[in-house]
């Protein structure tokens, strides 16, 4: 453990280090393993200087008392004797791992979402800062003062031990041997005199093992801005210079200038000696948005999925030293260790992604208002096509809205045209993805040197395999769901719980030959586009293709070069990303989501359609998109070609309204999973009859929708139910805690409750 420096002004004891035999020192413990509450341990003499709230410790724990971990998150002084308890037995970390701010917010995103808040520790720490990726134990050098006093000024030694006893008391921390004879420049003599002598003092401790990445200067001016930016800067500088939390939704057109607004206010910021953590959705976005905070910042951390442990332990490091002004990352960035946040900047506040699909189930915007309005700091939300939910709190005065409905340059929004797949079809003999119309546009913009990106949001190569003789469809045994056909890879594929097996050539039940591969994925998309210009270079975007580590960063830097004319893939091509010579963007069909039973469908589309459309014209050639759809008068379609966000709105909202689904009212979800399909019913019947019960009391305004299979019924081998609940938050929530309540669900079956559901499948 390292030694604590003396402080230079003595500060009032705390009670606990008084000396007093009939007070104890308590730790309360949230265990990682262990019953869902807090459990009180003695912190012994030896511990008490290295025992605070935010460290891990090992405990004994049950009547075997095997050692568990856990998190100290309070400390209490107490009286002795009011009860016995088992003492601490060592402390994990050499220093706080989560703030007290970041304490609280943990146990307030456990008791909104929930869940135990033991999870929600584990999720905000990742397994590399706990494991403490890329360190080793080696031993630490610092200087022992009083030892040194006692010899006098100056100390009576020999040069080279003086050389190095001053290079040791310069260092901002303790070194290694290796370390200080370097900067003494000497030998290990000197420095094993000193530790015989009893001047030194040498303990165990972890350092790094890989160097830090060196970070880039600034090497970029900040851009003139329009009257439209000039306005979105001046509304978030105004709630930074009055040091008071307030969200701002910047609601701004596809080419606005969004990111230049948070890169001048991230610049105030950083003014004042203080952080910002920047949330983007996809990791594809990642390295754009990097790259472009780097040019202006220089020193810029990173946070994502696909960092290493080692790389996730170095940069978190990193901003907790605060040798990083600005944060950037997917999701789990939100609880990025800066020691003085002054803004939360989160793009593209409408991406699902934002929400987490496994305990704790957090969505990063609702976690950001949290945190801002803890910390009392300006949160900006921004998106050219925000959420309902969002949109009606702006409008209703809770979220200061600030439009934004001109591109820079005043460059034109790119116009967009439909084309009806019920009528292509008929006059097509072609049964590929691309229209006559869609395959006419792209030989234009190749042939003027533009760039086309063509959307279609279903991976694989065929969607549906079936027999036309018999009608026997190859289906997941797992899922129940047709499997999709990758044609690279020769294989029949669950996209669900990853079931595979070879692709069929004749029909495993009749033996037909004929067996019809059909429906559009990607891949099929892919091919059909090589075969029609096979002179140009395509590119593949989507989960299939992006696996490996930085292939994000390369595809996009070819496309970016100009190497790529054509690039395509799935919805992780449709936001944020900036390419001034694509002239035509495709969508291949618009209608993937549309008619799916989620009643956020028409929402989806909407904004998939809107943002895709947007990532053309933004060059001095200009752009256009077409649009293939075999609902072109659907409300959301029509909206989107339109670039109309607020007619969208002024349609869906009144409907949302009616079924009183969010924003005007709340919604818990409950999904219970079983093998069989009976008991998994009756134990769904089971927790909606008690929700009912628990939401029939006096001036409740809820409402219990279910059980009812889900529309995938049946996942990975399982049976699913599920229940919707309805209707005011704190309602909502202290109903299905009581409801679920000492809960046991039968052998083999699982339940989990998601609060704010986004995904409804």
């Amino acid at each position: 453990m390292p030694v604590p420096q003396r402080q230079l002004f003595e500060t009032e004891p705390e009670p606990w280090e008084l000396d007093d035999q009939s007070r104890q020192l308590v730790a309360a413990v949230v265990l990682a393993e262990g019953p869902p509450r807090e459990f009180d341990y003695l912190v012994p003499d030896g511990l008490r200087a290295s025992v605070e709230p935010g460290r891990r410790v090992k405990a004994p724990f049950g009547p075997s008392n095997r050692p568990v971990v856990g998190y100290c998150v309070r400390l209490e002084d107490q009286p002795v004797g009011r009860r016995k308890l088992k003492p601490l037995s060592s402390v994990l970390d050499e220093r706080s791992l989560l703030r007290p701010a970041m304490l609280r917010l943990t146990r307030w995103i456990a008791e909104h979402y929930l869940c135990d808040w033991a999870a929600v520790l584990e999720a905000v720490l990742p397994a590399g800062v706990r494991i403490q990726a890329g360190t080793r134990l080696t031993t630490l050098l610092s200087v022992d003062e009083d030892a040194v006093q006692k010899l006098g000024t100056p100390p009576k030694l020999a040069a080279k031990q003086l050389d190095a006893l001053r290079a040791l008391a310069d260092a901002k921390r303790p070194m290694t041997p290796g370390e200080l004879a370097r900067a003494a420049r000497c030998g290990p003599g000197p420095i094993t005199s000193l530790r015989r002598k009893g001047l030194i003092r040498a303990h165990a401790g972890r350092v790094n093992t890989r160097l830090p990445e060196e970070m880039p200067a600034a090497c970029e001016k900040h851009l003139v801005m329009n009257p439209d930016q000039d306005r979105a800067l001046k509304t978030i500088v105004k709630a930074l210079d009055a040091r008071r939390h307030q969200t701002i939704l910047i609601h701004g057109v596809t080419g606005s200038g969004k990111t230049e607004v948070y890169i001048q206010a991230i610049q105030e910021v950083i003014r004042f000696g203080r952080q910002a953590i920047v949330l983007v959705p996809e990791i594809s976005l990642t390295p754009q948005t990097v790259d472009r905070f780097r040019r202006r910042f220089g020193a810029v951390a990173v946070l994502h999925s696909h960092l290493s442990d080692a790389e996730r332990h170095a940069s978190w490091q990193q901003i907790a030293e605060g040798a990083a002004p600005v944060v950037v990352g997917a999701r789990s960035a939100i609880f990025a260790p800066v020691p003085d946040l002054g803004l939360i900047v989160l793009d593209e506040e409408h991406e699902s992604s934002f929400k987490q699909d496994s305990v704790p189930r957090y969505h990063a915007r609702d976690v950001a208002v949290a945190r801002a309005e803890a910390e009392n700091i300006p949160l900006v939300l921004g998106s050219a096509t925000p959420s309902l939910e969002s949109w009606r709190r702006a409008k209703a005065g809770r979220y200061a809205l600030v439009e934004m409905p001109r591109r820079v340059m005043d460059r034109p929004l790119p116009t967009v045209g439909t084309i009806d797949l019920r009528v292509e079809r008929g006059r097509s003999l072609s049964s590929g993805a691309i229209s006559r119309q869609m395959l006419s546009a792209m030989r234009e913009s190749l042939e003027d040197g533009g760039q086309v990106i063509l959307l279609l949001n279903r991976r694989g190569f065929s969607t549906h395999i079936q027999c036309p003789a018999c009608g026997f469809v190859v289906r997941c045994p797992e899922c129940d769901i047709a499997l999709t056909h990758h044609r690279k890879e020769a294989i029949a594929l669950c996209h669900y719980c990853d079931y595979e097996v070879p692709a069929p050539t004749a029909c495993p039940t009749c033996g037909f030959t004929g067996i019809r591969y059909s429906g559009l994925g990607t891949q099929r998309l892919e091919a059909e586009v090589r075969a029609r210009f096979p002179d140009m270079l395509c590119l593949r975007m989507d989960t299939d293709t992006m696996q490996t580590p930085g292939s994000h960063q390369r595809a996009l830097a070819a496309f970016r070069s100009g190497k790529v004319r054509i690039l395509l893939g799935t919805q992780m091509i449709a936001k944020g990303l900036d390419f001034p010579n694509v002239t035509l963007v495709g969508v291949i069909n618009a209608d993937t989501a549309l008619h799916l039973p989620d009643f956020r469908a028409a929402e989806r589309t909407f904004q998939l359609v809107t943002q895709v459309a947007g990532r053309t014209g933004r060059g001095p050639k200009g752009g256009r998109v077409l649009v293939q759809t075999f609902s072109p008068d659907h409300p959301a379609i029509r909206a989107a070609v339109r670039h109309d966000y607020a007619a969208f709105a002024a349609g869906e909202l009144p409907i949302r309204e009616m079924l009183r689904y969010p924003p005007f009212a709340d919604m818990i979800r409950l999904v219970i999973r079983g093998r069989s399909e009976p008991i998994t019913a009756s134990f769904a019947n089971t927790i909606a009859e008690r929700l009912s019960a628990a939401l029939q009391q006096p001036g409740t305004d809820a409402r219990v929708l279910g059980p009812a299979p889900c529309p995938f019924a049946r996942l990975r081998g399982r049976y699913r139910f599920q229940i919707q609940v309805q209707g005011p938050d704190d309602q909502l929530r202290s109903a299905v805690a009581a409801a679920t309540a000492g809960l046991q669900p039968p052998d083999d079956v699982q339940w989990i409750v998601d609060v704010d559901p986004v995904e409804m499948l």
